[in-house]
């Protein structure tokens, strides 16, 4: 995995503290989450860059996200 796994697991704390106090995770929850959002990036990065070639660009810019985001339907 990309991400090391007690930062990661402090981002997930972190924001369902903000939902919910006292929440417990198991091991394999915060495993399962990380490899989601890991792929979730990953792909995502992967339209981003299409983006930003067909810009006729090397480097990606926000404006890259934006759009891979809104040719996926996602909320920006």
């Amino acid at each position: 995995m990309g991400v090391k796994l007690l930062p990661f697991q402090r981002l997930v704390r972190e924001i369902a503290q903000d939902y919910k106090t006292d929440l417990r995770f198991q091991t394999t929850a915060i495993l399962a989450l990380q490899e989601a959002a890991e792929a979730y990036l990953v792909s995502l990065f992967e339209d981003t860059n299409l983006c930003a070639i067909h810009a006729k660009r090397v480097t990606i810019m926000p404006k890259d996200i934006h759009l891979a985001r809104r040719i996926r339907g996602e909320r920006t």
